[in-house]
């Protein structure tokens, strides 16, 4: 294969970021259960809807002055269905990398087992990505280069399945282990020879509700999650302090990645989060990058159907 000049954005990213994984990540990690594991659909007895937004490295250009920062977007949606005995789980999202665009679709099942004192939920996804690259924005060496004789956008379709548990004891823990990617499908890029293959990821996620024993209007939540490609992992520790279970502030550390401050308040039934990224790596050095922003949106609703009162008539009256 012959050499190709990449943006530096890409350089960067290729040479000093420890963590290679092609799944997106997120910093409000502790509310995205759902997009990392299907055992958890249905776990909270309501219908719930999160929403995501990340601006990665805010400002960070290539020489010509394209807009290449990761640009990341989902949203996730479970109900809890009793006739099913567990819950159904959706979750859309569009990853864009600079000129490679990721748009995916998985939809999943999980089945609840009352197990001791909490609740374990085993369930399924279906995924279906969509890869585009931008083979027009590409500046070869050598114009014959046979992975790039297209110029336009070039996309290919790849179906993969998930699979994942997750155990909880309501307001007091929960853990679950996970995994994406598990059948590592390709696709062909069309007009072009280059392949694309998945690769397997694996997670496990655990968390814990503390109330401060002098006042316990406070509650401390750490939690982490583990992600690996068995090829590199990486840990992200987190602890929320949450005042009158409406208010909360935290910290977060990714390894080789980022210290990250979040914020966030609970009004009703709505949660609303806010999460900076201070970047570690190599890459935060750069006059360019300004940090990563992202935004948290949460809503849960039960459904309460309203049973019509029957009457019978008593044969022994006429």
């Amino acid at each position: 294969m012959k050499k190709i000049y990449f943006l530096s954005l890409f350089i960067l990213i290729s040479t000093v970021s420890a963590f290679s994984q092609q799944e997106a990540q997120f910093s409000h990690n502790m509310f995205n259960n759902m997009a990392i594991n299907p055992g958890y659909a249905g776990m909270r007895d309501a219908i719930c809807a999160t929403a995501l937004l990340r601006q990665q490295w805010v400002g960070f250009t290539d020489p010509d002055g394209n807009k290449g920062a990761p640009q990341t977007n989902l949203i996730s949606i479970d109900a809890g269905i009793k006739p099913l005995r567990g819950g159904l789980g959706l979750t859309i999202f569009q990853d864009k990398l600079g000129f490679e665009k990721n748009i995916g679709v998985k939809f999943g099942y999980n089945y609840h087992l009352h197990v001791g004192p909490g609740r374990l939920g085993i369930g399924a996804q279906i995924g279906f990505l969509n890869k585009e690259i931008d083979f027009s924005k590409f500046k070869p060496i050598d114009a014959t280069d046979p992975l790039l004789t297209s110029k336009a956008k070039e996309t290919t379709m790849i179906t993969d399945v998930s699979f994942g548990a997750f155990y909880q004891i309501p307001q007091k823990l929960y853990f679950g282990i996970s995994s994406s990617q598990l059948l590592q499908s390709d696709g062909t890029l069309q007009g072009t020879t280059a392949t694309l293959a998945l690769k397997r990821h694996y997670y496990i996620l655990a968390g814990y509700h503390y109330p401060l024993p002098m006042n316990p209007t406070f509650e401390l939540q750490p939690s982490v999650l583990i992600k690996t490609d068995a090829a590199s992992t990486q840990f992200d520790i987190n602890a929320l302090l949450k005042y009158n279970n409406q208010f909360w502030g935290g910290v977060s550390y990714r390894q080789t990645d980022a210290i990250v401050a979040l914020v966030g308040a609970t009004f009703k039934d709505i949660n609303i989060g806010y999460a900076y990224d201070i970047t570690t790596s190599e890459i935060g050095k750069d006059k360019r990058s300004n940090g990563s922003h992202e935004i948290m949106l949460g809503y849960c609703f039960k459904v309460e159907i309203e049973r019509i009162p029957q009457s019978y008539r008593n044969v022994r009256f006429l």
